[in-house]
């Protein structure tokens, strides 16, 4: 195993932030566990945690999240998991510009003011690991998603230019590409969907009511699904691999249609999509 290193994670209430928390800190590295709500902040230092809270919506607690890590660790961050986000469901047409614009404002926004203050503090010690956890929906996009998918797409296109523009300096960009996996995040999707849709008067009623019966769903809700620990081992290859990966595939389904886009037309991959 590569030296113990200090890593930054974003979103550690539940889910894939949390596990791979719990999981880097068994193996030695130090965790700075960050949280939006404070009460799950309290939960983690309970726990052992370096734990600081953070809204990746709002800029200010970007900026003093921040300065606390530079505090706790002397300005030495080997590591950033910008692993927060959240899925907002609806039709294209349903989003209002407020809601698409709130849903870039944690999964891309929020998460790139966050990497661009951490950067130069690698830059000066000469090293650092930036991993990104993007979605299979960063690779194809999905019915009824349209907000989670264009944030997920312009994440990767921000990680991918970094990593050209970042050559050279020994920092190491890697995106995780998880498909369906368990963790509240359907709970939290389900509570967005009600504050945000109106489904009374949308063209897409119909389909709302599936949706919702999925959403609402107890355990796995598609096929391959896995557990966070899958998640959080492709991390632990990122953080701690000589040369990691640019690209880390989790599931089955994320797997596959990074293959089919490779080799299908675009009309066959768009008939298989409408499908899923």
């Amino acid at each position: 195993m590569n030296p113990l290193k200090t890593i930054l994670i974003t979103g550690c209430s539940t889910g894939i932030g949390y596990t791979t928390a719990v999981e880097l800190k068994k193996r030695g590295h130090h965790v700075i566990a960050t949280a939006r709500k404070t009460d799950d902040v309290s939960r983690l230092q309970q726990e052992g945690f370096s734990a600081i809270q953070l809204d990746l919506a709002d800029s200010n607690s970007i900026h003093q999240a921040v300065g606390l890590a530079v505090e706790l660790t002397g300005g030495k961050i080997d590591a950033l998991f910008n692993n927060g986000a959240f899925g907002q469901p609806g039709a294209v047409e349903d989003l209002t510009r407020d809601v698409l614009r709130f849903q870039f404002e944690t999964n891309l926004f929020g998460t790139h003011e966050l990497t661009n203050l951490i950067i130069p503090l690698m830059r000066e010690q000469g090293h650092g690991r930036i991993i990104y956890n993007s979605s299979v929906l960063g690779l194809v996009a999905m019915t009824y998603r349209g907000a989670y998918n264009a944030s997920k797409f312009a994440l990767e296109g921000l990680a991918d230019t970094l990593r050209l523009e970042l050559y050279g300096t020994n920092i190491h960009i890697s995106l995780i590409e998880p498909g369906p996996i368990l963790s509240d995040f359907r709970k939290n999707s389900f509570a967005l969907y009600k504050k945000n849709i109106d489904p009374t008067h949308s063209h897409h009623k119909l389909t709302y009511q599936t949706m919702e019966a999925r959403l609402q769903k107890e355990g796995a809700a598609a096929p391959f699904t896995l557990p966070a620990i899958a998640v959080t081992e492709k991390v632990i290859h990122a953080l701690e691999a000589r040369r990691p990966k640019m690209r880390y595939y989790v599931t089955f389904p994320t797997y596959l249609f990074a293959f089919l886009k490779r080799i299908l037309p675009m009309s066959w991959l768009d008939a298989l999509l409408r499908k899923v």
